[in-house]
C-alpha cells in the first residue's frame, strides 16, 4: 500500500488553513476538491474500484462533487447536499459490508447518535425558519438521518469481531470528524457565524474523509 498520495492529501489539507486564514480564495478552489481528488486516486490505486471499496470510492467522487458544488459563488446548496447525500449513503452501505450483528450495546449507541443527530437537525430548523427558508428542512432531514446512521455505522465497527482495532479507530474518528464538520458547517451557515469556522470546518473535513479513507482501505484491502 502505497501511502504517497495520503501524505499528499494530508499536507494539501493543513496547507489549506493557511488559505483559508489569509482568504487567499482563489488557492482555496484548487486546494479544496484537490484534497478529496488525490485521496480518490489513492483508493483507486489501493483497490478502490473492486467491492467493497467500491462503495467508498463511489463515496469520494460524490463527496468530490459536493466540494465543488458549495465553494462555488452561486447558490447550489441543494445539489451540494444531494452529492454529499449520496456519498453518505455509498459510505453507509460500505461500512455494513458484511451486514454485522447487532445486540443492545449497538441499539444504545444507534440512539445516543440519532438523538444527538435530532437535537442538532431541530436547532438548525430554527435557523432555517429564522431565515425564511422553511423548505429546506425535508432535504436537510434527510441528510441529517443519512450521516448520523453513517456515524453509527462506523462508531459500530468498534465492536465488530471483524474489524482491527486500528482500522475502526481511523474509520470512526474520520466518521466522527465529518459530522462534526457538517454540523459546524450547517450552524455556521444558518444559526449563528462561528470565529474561524471555516478553518475548522474545512479542516474537520478534510481529516473526516482522510480517516474513513485510510480505515475501509486498512480493513477492506488486506
Amino acid at each position: 500500500m502505497s501511502n504517497f498520495l495520503l501524505l499528499l492529501a494530508l499536507a494539501i489539507a493543513i496547507f489549506e488553513w493557511v488559505i483559508v486564514a489569509k482568504d487567499w480564495r482563489t488557492l482555496e478552489y484548487i486546494s479544496k476538491p484537490t484534497v478529496t481528488l488525490i485521496l480518490l486516486l489513492w483508493m483507486i490505486l489501493n483497490g478502490g474500484l473492486e467491492l467493497p471499496l467500491f462503495w467508498f470510492t463511489l463515496g469520494l467522487l460524490f463527496s468530490l462533487a459536493g466540494d465543488v458544488f458549495l465553494m462555488l459563488p452561486k447558490d447550489l446548496f441543494i445539489p451540494g447536499l444531494v452529492s454529499f447525500l449520496f456519498g453518505q449513503l455509498c459510505y453507509l452501505i460500505g461500512f455494513n459490508i458484511p451486514a454485522p450483528q447487532f445486540n443492545a450495546a449497538s441499539l444504545v449507541l444507534l440512539a445516543i447518535v440519532v438523538a444527538t443527530g435530532l437535537l442538532i437537525y431541530r436547532r438548525i430548523t430554527v435557523g432555517l425558519e429564522a431565515l425564511g427558508q422553511k423548505k429546506l428542512k425535508p432535504p436537510v432531514a434527510i441528510y441529517s438521518l443519512a450521516i448520523s446512521l453513517m456515524l453509527f455505522s462506523a462508531l459500530h465497527t468498534l465492536v465488530r469481531q471483524d474489524w482491527s482495532l486500528l482500522a475502526a479507530f481511523s474509520a470512526s474518528a474520520g466518521a466522527l470528524l465529518f459530522f462534526i464538520s457538517d454540523t459546524l458547517w450547517g450552524w455556521n451557515k444558518f444559526v449563528a457565524p462561528l470565529r474561524y469556522g471555516k478553518i475548522i470546518i474545512n479542516g474537520t473535513y478534510h481529516l473526516g474523509q482522510i480517516g474513513i479513507a485510510l480505515g475501509a482501505i486498512l480493513h477492506f484491502a488486506r
